[in-house]
């Protein structure tokens, strides 16, 4: 970092939080904002244009001249349509002018985003409105600064077109139902319950001039060719190990800029793979958190630009090394301070943990398919289960403590006792004793309990943490209500709730796993327990339209199965263009770049033969070399050709399901088919006849 920066001096100088507007906003328009953000109030029109001319000037004083109405449609990425303050002022000049409707209310088209079917081209009304739970902010470019409003986005008829939408009502969903089971446990004092997030980004950093001669990650953001690498990860001396000083000067860039905007970046290091690294904030509620990672998400790249390097998010950039994922660390909080994951020490005496902690796992058990669909998208189908990442079977860790808590009262009826962690004492007498966790972590789960929180490791690099909390919210609000339901209607609410844990932890047994979830035994012990094992993209898209989806998310007014049918139309259509563009692209370097760097290879082969054999000379080596080249220069061709068949039939259907159904098991198998004999020939020819670089210059060039 640069020692000439004081972080608290900066951090959130750039964010109109709350400090701002106590600071800026007269205390009656403070209250009856605030107001308004807590209990859903109307906001009179009046304190809309103070609050409006207030975010204005503060703004204009940091550089702005423009503001937008900062939205996150279907494509999972971010939007904004930026205007100026200016406003003629009827003597051939202009007015700075920022009206409380400007604020309030924006209208891009709506028909331009992806909305599955929910508008058609010609129905281009869609509206944004301020979410009045997320500070406006500044977005600093090289033309100045323009002032971000967090918006919902949503159709002309009223459906949500974006993804916050659904998440704020997820978020009042659980708040609805976690507030009847505290008040159940007597507690009288919490207004709120707030779901909270941190979510850690893993991401690639590679050099900017060696990324630019690969088409491959320019178009398709992974590399489609490339065989390994002579060094790996497989010496482990990647993963915390120091940073380059090139890194080092990045990541320092990057936290002043995050810390700028508000976002709480705390822990950064080397993940396991060569060029690979984590950065990690603080938690914040999901709504903030959602929108912080998507902040982080573009600020590291155009960060990276910076320092001529470029940040890759895709869940899998090279083939054979860990891939990149984002762990979304999701909690319970009530608005008095009280986490109601925290188990407290001794967890089996704490009846309303437990209670929460059975409904968790019966609504992940419940709801599985759907919390694998969360994290779905086309590149996280190389990840999940690829002995580096979570399986694509759901299970939860919870840990020898918890475990043999819900054991006893399995087996007994009660439980009476908690293991207590043990002191370390490691036989050196330099190092200060301390009392360790009561039970381990398991790195290999995709749901894990790790303390006061569960960690969700599915998610994708690239992917908005939105999805995943959007469901995680809404199958933990409905078991939530199945127990509040119950235990209202009991006359012992303490012997209701007991005995509800013991019938929902038997029930749902089948979920916990705390062994190795990479190994071959879990997978066929999950098909024994019964548990799904969705392995791709389209097959988990489909679960957004089941009945048991569509009653779920209208039961708790998250999505209308209208909505649920525009997502599953949406992800279908994701998935058939990402695998459009990487065959396309496959098919361009092949034919363009490939195929022609080989016959060139060859020709200076062919004529070292007749040279050699010329003078009496032995050219059996060549010959050799000149076989395995033609032989793989045949496959190579053969699969190329069986690729543009697949590609133009794939395409050629109509239907969205089908469409994408055809690209999973027609085109992916043509791309892998394509690239063994290019990978075989990357390891045959000259180094300095092949046409891009290779896995060693892209990630040990940095």
């Amino acid at each position: 970092m640069n020692r000439a920066i004081n972080v608290t001096d900066i951090f959130a100088s750039n964010v109109f939080d709350d400090a701002t507007m106590r600071e800026r906003l007269p205390k009656r328009i403070y209250q009856e904002l605030k107001q308004a953000a807590n209990a859903g109030y109307e906001l009179d029109k009046h304190v809309a244009d103070v609050v409006a001319n207030a975010m204005k000037d503060w703004a204009i004083e940091r550089g702005a001249t423009h503001y937008s109405h900062w939205f996150q449609p279907l494509t999972g990425y971010t939007a904004e349509k930026q205007d100026a303050f200016i406003t003629p002022s009827g003597d051939g000049g202009v007015i700075l002018e920022f009206s409380g409707k400007e604020l309030i209310k924006g209208e891009p088209d709506g028909s331009s985003f992806p909305s599955g079917g929910l508008r058609s081209t010609f129905e281009a009304r869609g509206y944004t409105a301020w979410d009045l739970s997320s500070p406006a902010f500044l977005h600093e470019n090289a033309g100045g600064a323009v002032l971000c409003i967090p918006t919902v986005f949503f159709s002309y008829t009223g459906e949500a077109l974006d993804k916050k939408t659904p998440l704020l009502r997820s978020m009042e969903a659980i708040d609805k139902q976690a507030m009847r089971i505290v008040r159940l446990f007597g507690n009288t004092t919490a207004a709120k319950v707030t779901t909270s997030v941190g979510a850690e980004q893993e991401y690639f950093i590679v050099d900017k001039a060696t990324y630019e001669k690969r088409k491959d990650l320019i178009f398709a953001g992974r590399t489609l060719f490339g065989a390994p690498a002579p060094k790996g990860q497989e010496m482990d001396d990647h993963y915390f190990g120091m940073l380059k000083e090139r890194i080092a000067s990045y990541m320092s860039d990057l936290n002043v800029e995050l810390w700028k905007l508000g976002v709480t970046a705390k822990t950064q290091h080397n993940e396991v793979a060569p060029a690979q690294h984590e950065l990690a904030p603080v938690y914040a509620s999901t709504n903030i958190a959602t929108d912080h990672n998507q902040l982080v998400m573009e600020i590291m790249k155009k960060v990276a630009l910076r320092h001529d390097l470029v940040c890759l998010l895709h869940e899998k950039p090279f083939d054979g090394v860990n891939g990149s994922g984002k762990h979304n660390n999701w909690s319970l909080t009530t608005d008095t301070g009280i986490n109601l994951l925290d188990p407290g020490k001794t967890p089996h005496e704490n009846r309303q943990f437990l209670l929460i902690l059975a409904a968790i796992l019966k609504a992940v058990d419940d709801y599985s398919p759907l919390l694998r669909e969360s994290a779905a998208n086309p590149g996280n189908d190389h990840r999940l289960g690829a002995n580096e990442a979570p399986p694509a079977i759901i299970s939860v860790f919870l840990g020898e403590q918890l475990e043999d808590v819900l054991n006893q009262l399995c087996e007994k009826g009660e439980a009476t006792s908690s293991k207590e962690g043990s002191n370390a004492n490691i036989g050196v007498s330099s190092v200060p004793k301390f009392k360790m966790d009561a039970t381990d972590r398991n790195r290999t789960s995709p749901f894990a309990f790790t303390g006061n929180k569960f960690e969700f490791r599915m998610v994708g690099s690239s992917a908005s943490i939105a999805d995943a909390n959007i469901v995680l919210n809404t199958i933990v609000a409905e078991t939530l209500r199945q127990a509040a339901d119950l235990l209202e209607n009991s006359v012992d609410v303490e012997m209701a709730a007991h005995d509800l844990i013991k019938k929902w932890v038997g029930e749902h047994i089948r979920i916990i796993f705390n062994g190795n979830g990479y190994s071959q035994d879990w997978v066929d012990e999950a098909i024994r327990r019964g548990l799904p094992n969705i392995t791709n993209m389209v097959d988990a898209v489909g679960y957004l339209t089941s009945p048991m989806a569509i009653e779920l998310f209208e039961r708790h007014n998250v999505l209308t199965a209208a909505e649920l049918a525009s997502r599953e139309e949406v992800g279908y259509e994701i998935y058939s263009k990402a695998i459009n563009i990487e065959a396309r692209t496959m098919i361009d370097m092949a034919k363009k770049e490939i195929i022609p760097a080989v016959i060139k290879y060859t020709s200076t082969v062919a004529g070292s033969i007749q040279t050699v054999e010329a003078v009496g000379g032995d050219a059996s080596v060549q010959r050799i070399v000149l076989s395995d080249c033609s032989r793989c220069l045949k496959a190579m061709n053969d699969a190329l050709i069986k690729l543009e068949a697949n590609v133009e039939r794939a395409g050629a259907h109509e239907n969205f399901k089908e469409r994408a159904i055809a690209y999973r098991d027609h085109v992916c198998t043509a791309m892998k088919e394509l690239r063994a004999p290019a990978d075989a020939l990357e390891m045959i020819v000259d180094e300095k006849e092949w046409p891009f670089p290779t896995y060693g210059e892209l990630m040990f060039n940095v």
